[in-house]
């Protein structure tokens, strides 16, 4: 940037208010990429040439992008999308442009669709925020508008739509606006830098649209995140009445958020062949809105290992899987000698909606391989639904053969997701996945405590994680509800049979919050207490042990705490 430029941006930074940046026309190294024709007959040109985006979205480190690209490359894919954009960009743009492939280069902006979305910023008011943002942005557009990698600059994702997750009524109106218009100055001032790079903005509502068509005139294109509904997109822009073209910067299959629920009451994922298929029909409606749809960065070239990970990549782990090779074929990549992944049935158990704790279960998932390779199998758990955890965790299982393994269930009660992944040794696999609700294991005899009066030193009545949380909770006999103490000890709960009872078992139920160490008393009278069981070492989950007790209160004493939090426990059962 010449110096006189420089300190007109600083000048227009600490003024307090954002100022579109001088026009600066330089010859660029890399591509001219321009938007060119009219209402419905735009066309994407790279140095002149027609270019259809044909993309995929990116996740790897840019130090991987000199490994993977290749691969990219191979599946027909002349485009990736990143979110962001910084000093460590030169390497994937580098990689980029030495495989022919080129960047639609994000800026990431709050609040941002999807996980790390950060806070709320207020864009009619924070001035400081917007002119931070400016400046980092134009500096990276400086670093790179001459790379030959760069095909264009994307500025924010999905904060349209984010906003009300912050604002409600006439302020969020009042912030959409602002918003917009802050993309609106931030395009200008790109432009003013680099000449020879559109600039868009993604959102995840084609409504959206309605904001930057008012505030944006410098987009070049816009852009939308859709899976489900991608192939609304036409009927709603043409019911918009837009006048600029568009590229859709995520689509694939139906996401978490847009699925029934299952039998489970967590959403009903699609199996490998529905999400292939889901690829297969996004690429049909983006390039079947000719004139108007310039292309499309499928979601998601990702190598996570974790719950997104095997809903939406390409390839979990590196390995690839039938969605890539329904990509590769859209793409119009080479698939001459490609061999083809493992189809695996759904996994069956037992009883899907009463897998008992820490026991091993029979699992039934038979699998077929296109070229007959010889299989292996993996089991793996996600606890998504039952403590937010993301991750995956691979587990023992011994293989039966014809898809039949034995497996042991999580020890947590709640609603688990089962993964069965079968490789075929070549580099392919096949992932199918069901939801189980984990319960307690059934305990021989009567719960005497059922539903009969219960006291506690304390329990939280704050409202906090869905309080109270009231003594009787742990006796109710429900898997929802929980009794949970302060965050302090000790701690007691107590429960009067009715009369004195001969014990054998207990059964405790731990929420994520669980006693370490704890012992149980009984007494005939509630005065006089006797020790029936005494432990250290609990570790959550489910606690279950006989007894050799007799008495009318059975008092359950906590002295030191599993976690920071107080103690939470959705059971207390004492068997008869």
């Amino acid at each position: 940037m010449h110096s006189r430029m420089r300190s007109l941006v600083t000048a227009a930074l600490l003024a307090g208010a954002v100022t579109a940046l001088p026009a600066a026309p330089a010859q660029a190294a890399g591509s001219v990429v321009k938007v060119t024709g009219g209402q419905g007959n735009w066309q994407l040109s790279v140095d002149g040439s027609p270019y259809t985006v044909k993309g995929v979205t990116w996740g790897p480190s840019p130090a991987d992008a000199a490994r993977l690209l290749p691969d990219v490359k191979s599946l027909g894919a002349n485009t990736i999308r990143t979110w962001g954009t910084d000093g460590t960009s030169r390497q994937l743009f580098d990689a980029a442009a030495a495989n022919g492939v080129k960047v639609v280069a994000g800026f990431w902006l709050q609040p941002g669709g999807g996980p790390g979305s950060g806070g709320c910023t207020n864009y009619v008011t924070d001035t400081t925020y917007k002119n931070n943002m400016l400046a980092e942005f134009t500096k990276w557009v400086q670093t790179y508008r001459d790379h030959p990698g760069v095909l264009m600059w994307n500025v924010g994702n999905e904060s349209v739509l984010g906003l009300q997750n912050c604002y409600s009524g006439t302020e969020l109106e009042n912030q959409r606006n602002a918003y917009t218009t802050f993309v609106n100055d931030v395009a200008k001032a790109i432009h003013a830098i680099d000449a020879n790079h559109p600039v868009t903005s993604t959102d995840a509502w084609v409504g959206a649209w309605t904001y930057y068509k008012r505030n944006s005139p410098a987009l070049d294109l816009y852009s939308v995140n859709s899976y489900k509904e991608v192939c609304g997109i036409k009927a709603a822009w043409e019911q918009g009445g837009y006048t600029k073209p568009y590229l859709v910067t995520e689509t694939g299959p139906a996401g978490e958020w847009e699925v029934p629920n299952d039998a489970n009451g967590v959403p009903l994922e699609p199996g490998d062949q529905a999400k292939a298929d889901g690829y297969t029909n996004a690429w049909n409606c983006v390039s079947g809105h000719r004139g108007v749809a310039l292309g499309a960065t499928l979601f998601h070239y990702g190598t996570e290992y974790d719950f997104g990970g095997h809903w939406f990549n390409l390839t979990p782990a590196g390995e690839r899987r039938k969605s890539y090779y329904a990509v590769k074929r859209a793409y119009g990549g080479n698939t001459a000698g490609d061999n083809l992944p493992p189809t695996v049935q759904v996994p069956a158990v037992a009883d899907a909606s009463a897998v008992p704790a820490g026991k091993e279960i029979t699992v039934q998932a038979p699998a077929t391989d296109p070229e007959n390779d010889q299989l292996s199998y993996e089991v793996l758990w996600g606890s998504k639904y039952v403590d937010g955890g993301s991750g995956l965790v691979s587990v023992p299982s011994v293989h039966l053969g014809g898809g039949t393994l034995k497996v042991t269930a999580p020890a947590k009660t709640g609603v688990w997701k089962l993964y069965v992944k079968v490789k075929d040794g070549r580099g392919n696999v096949g992932v199918e996945q069901r939801s189980v609700r984990v319960v307690p294991p059934p305990v021989a005899g009567n719960d005497v405590a059922l539903n009969r009066p219960t006291t506690a030193s304390t329990y939280q009545n704050d409202g906090y994680g869905g309080c109270p949380c009231g003594p009787q909770l742990a006796t109710d006999g429900r898997a929802d509800t929980r009794w949970a103490s302060t965050w302090a000890d000790p701690q007691w709960l107590q429960v009067d049979l009715g009369a004195v009872k001969q014990l054998k078992h207990a059964q405790l139920v731990w929420e994520t919050a669980y006693g370490k160490a704890y012992t149980i008393r009984v007494s005939d009278d509630g005065q006089t207490w006797r020790t029936a069981y005494a432990t250290s070492a609990g570790d959550g989950g489910i606690d279950d042990f006989d007894l050799a007790a007799s008495g009318r209160y059975v008092r359950l004493e906590l002295t030191q705490r599993g976690t920071g939090y107080g103690y939470s426990l959705f059971q207390f059962g004492v068997y008869a």
